[in-house]
């Protein structure tokens, strides 16, 4: 392998040189491999100059003595990343995507092949996208807020500021009782004679408790005194090397090598190990009667509560840690030391935490799943059992059981997203399109269809327009709220952000096919149905004075019954049948015949198809069981919502047709609005804008279809006869969005544009009348 070295300067080569002491002093300073010192004669890895730098390859050290013994060499890792693009550039992180002027080619640079094929399916046409990672990242490979998120609080690595906002706060949440806890147990210890040891294990913890952060407990019979360790220093060689592959190469030649210089070390001696006996004590099982059981308790309590906040995780973690090891120890190993900045060695200790509150935990998951959606999945069973058990409403009023009902959509929606990647990313593309076509409109269909059961049971058309209000309400809110939240945001960190225009303008064209096909129906009914008015008066009592008429609407149920069942009937069933047809259609062109409008390219970094090791989050037979059981439990949750919502219906002040176009139709759609922003933070304004349209898309293509075919087996009443203010609301959000999507560029005025139009047809909704039947 040759490299051209032409921006290599010699004051990267001292960068360098203190990369490896740094490491080198890392792996000296680990107590782990204190014990176990020996001469290494690993291979260390190389960065080959060409001649542009002659004075780097004539550069010498002395080759190491090999006759000298007890000494501490290692050989550190002292290379720069190569690039392997063009010109050498560093190639972008893993999962970002890059646009390039004049083309329309995504490149996109992941780990393993199960990644490539879910990061090329949020491309494609009427796929699901997903921003989380479906199979596990190693460790190593993660960022480093990443590894400091999945940390056990057992390694200190640095020595950062403890005296923060977030620490203090955990004085008054946290630290206060806990430690108050801790002080009234150790007298009781101590009265005990006995029990004397873990009294003073109490006094220690009690005062740990109330300001844990920058102090490590540690085990005492394992602190290794850490001054003898010396790290080695990093060298350039010349070029002539012993390795005899690289003889007589001009052009490559190891430019870093550790240390020759042999440093003399007392080695210690193996501690003996030794089996704990505390177990067996007297003091331990009075510890265990007295004790323990009642700090179980309260570190218990303090986790959960520290847990479910998500960015107090880091309390959590460290009441964990000190309940099921540091309670558990023998009282004379807990040794309680104060770190300051001099203690720079990357340690093995009990435990370390130097932080009470983190804000990146929002990104932290547990086997894939997402920390908030896994946070919420318990109510999602205690939604189940109040609401079947208190039918009465005895403990929980009818608008509060409606509210935890509705908001445990979200967990349940994000599980069946999931599953749904999962599944697409280990499958071939017709099981992706047919999971997709399925199960990404189970979430909303769920609700619709108990939606209008509920209503058929009453009698009652109110649940009829809730169900067409909250239809409406997805659509152009997926229409305007989407992309206008995502521009604004990715808008203010990105300024400007390109946009694919050809796949754009493939999806705003099925958004006015699906527009004109949903709404045909109700132009149809304005233009032969009959003008009917709840009440006409004439104040004057003139016949010659026009009459003044109220709440004026066409109706088509007092017009000829002929014309409903010979007309408007068939023409519904006919659009059924289209709108899916031009969905598959859409399918066709742009995944077969006109693919080249993406251009997809998935690479591993190095030019080639990854095929790493991997390992998945879930396999196909686990995410298909999940999607099942989200579906049968979003079925329960979509019940309870249509049964508590008819007090709101009944008394509410606010218009019905409010409800419908937000709560109903924009709640089940949180996950998705949170990926799409996502994208757009990443720069990747491209898929933030698709998340919204191929979900608009489907509404109109599969999930109205989807209605009718079931009113057809199954008589609920359900009419696809929209109110005026969904027809004109709808169709001026497509128009508008589609003047947006024209240039191929965005940024935040553009989606705040949107995001105002938004709230103003929001604002027409909110004032809005009732509908006639609610």
């Amino acid at each position: 392998m040759s490299f051209k070295a032409s921006s290599l300067l010699s004051g990267e080569v001292d960068n360098l040189r203190k990369r490896s002491v740094a490491e080198s002093t890392e792996n000296c300073c680990d107590p782990e491999h204190h014990l176990r010192f020996t001469r290494l004669q690993t291979q260390p890895e190389r960065l080959c100059v060409g001649p542009h730098h002659p004075d780097l390859s004539t550069l010498a050290t002395p080759s190491p003595d090999g006759s000298v013994h007890h000494f501490c060499q290692f050989t550190p890792k002292c290379l720069l990343a190569i690039s392997r693009g063009a010109h050498g550039n560093s190639p972008p992180r893993q999962g970002e995507e890059g646009w390039h002027d004049g083309t329309s080619r995504t490149t996109i640079r992941v780990d393993n092949e199960v990644e490539a094929h879910r990061e090329a399916n949020n491309y494609k046409f009427g796929f699901r996208k997903w921003k989380g990672n479906v199979t596990k990242k190693p460790i190593e490979d993660r960022s480093d807020i990443d590894k400091e998120l999945h940390t056990d609080l057992s390694i200190v690595k640095h020595i950062a500021p403890v005296v923060t906002v977030g620490n203090i706060v955990y004085v008054f949440l946290f630290g206060w009782w806990i430690s108050l806890i801790y002080l009234l147990i150790c007298p009781v210890m101590f009265l005990t004679i006995l029990g004397a040891p873990y009294g003073k294990v109490c006094l220690k913890l009690a005062w740990y408790v109330i300001w844990p952060f920058g102090k490590s407990v540690q085990r005492a019979c394992r602190l290794v005194n850490m001054s003898a360790v010396k790290p080695t220093n990093c060298e350039i060689i010349p070029q002539e090397h012993e390795d005899k592959d690289l003889v007589g190469d001009k052009d490559c030649a190891p430019l870093l090598v550790s240390s020759p210089l042999p440093i003399e070390i007392p080695v210690p001696l193996p501690l003996p190990k030794k089996t704990s006996k505390h177990w067996c004590r007297f003091s331990t099982f009075l510890w265990l009667l007295l004790g323990y059981p009642v700090l179980a308790v309260v570190h218990s309590l303090a986790c959960v509560l520290s847990w479910l906040p998500v960015f107090s995780i880091p309390v959590a973690k460290m009441n964990s840690r000190i309940l099921t090891t540091v309670l558990l120890m023998a009282p004379e190993d807990i040794e309680i030391h104060a770190l300051d900045k001099t203690d720079v060695c990357e340690t093995k200790v009990v435990l370390y935490c130097y932080q009470a509150f983190n804000l990146y935990y929002y990104k932290y998951a547990v086997q894939g799943i997402n920390i908030f959606a896994l946070n919420l999945l318990p109510l999602v069973f205690m939604t189940l059992i109040v609401g079947y058990t208190d039918r009465e409403h005895k403990y929980f009023s009818a608008e509060t059981m409606f509210t935890i009902a509705i908001t445990s959509i979200i967990p349940l929606s994000y599980y069946i997203g999931m599953g749904i990647a999962c599944i697409s990313a280990q499958s071939n593309f017709a099981v992706g399109a047919v999971v997709n076509a399925t199960f990404g409109s189970i979430t909303e269909m769920t609700f619709y269809i108990t939606a209008l059961l509920r209503g058929h049971r009453a009698g009652t058309k109110c649940y009829e327009e809730i169900v067409k209000s909250a239809l409406a309400g997805t659509l152009f809110g997926c229409i305007l709220f989407i992309p206008g939240i995502c521009m604004t945001i990715g808008g203010i960190k990105h300024s400007e952000q390109r946009f694919n225009s050809r796949s754009a303008g493939v999806s705003s064209a099925l958004l006015f096919v699906s527009i004109g096909g949903v709404f045909a129906p109700t132009l149809f009914s304005k233009t032969f149905g009959n003008l009917v008015c709840e009440s006409c008066s004439n104040t004057l009592g003139n016949a010659t004075v026009p009459f003044i008429c109220k709440d004026c609407h066409y109706d088509t149920t007092t017009a000829d019954p002929h014309l409903i069942l010979s007309h408007i009937e068939p023409l519904v069933y006919t659009i059924s049948v289209l709108l899916p047809a031009s969905y598959l259609i859409g399918l066709i062109f742009t995944l077969k015949t006109h693919a080249h409008i993406y251009d997809i390219h998935v690479s591993d970094g190095h030019g080639g198809q990854p095929h790493g090791h991997h390992v998945v989050h879930w396999s196909r037979w686990r995410a298909l069981a999940v999607l099942i059981v989200a579906t049968v439990l979003m079925a329960s949750c979509a019940d309870l919502c249509t049964v508590n919502i008819e007090p709101i219906l009944s008394h509410s002040s606010i218009s019905q047709y409010f409800i419908g176009v937000t709560v109903l139709a924009m709640v089940p759609e949180l996950p998705e609005i949170v990926n799409g922003i996502q994208f757009a933070l990443q720069n990747n304004i491209s898929l933030s804008l698709e998340v919204g349209s191929c979900i608009a898309v489907q509404v109109c293509m599969i999930q109205i279809p989807l209605l009718v075919l079931f009113n057809a087996f199954y008589d609920v009443g359900f009419a696809l006869v929209f109110s005026d203010i969904h027809l004109w609301a709808s169709i001026f959000s497509v128009i508008l969005v589609n003047y947006i999507f024209m240039d191929g560029k965005c940024d935040y005025f553009q989606g705040t544009a949107l995001v105002v139009v938004y709230f103003i047809v929001l604002a027409v909704y909110f004032f809005a009348p009732s509908p006639r039947s609610c």
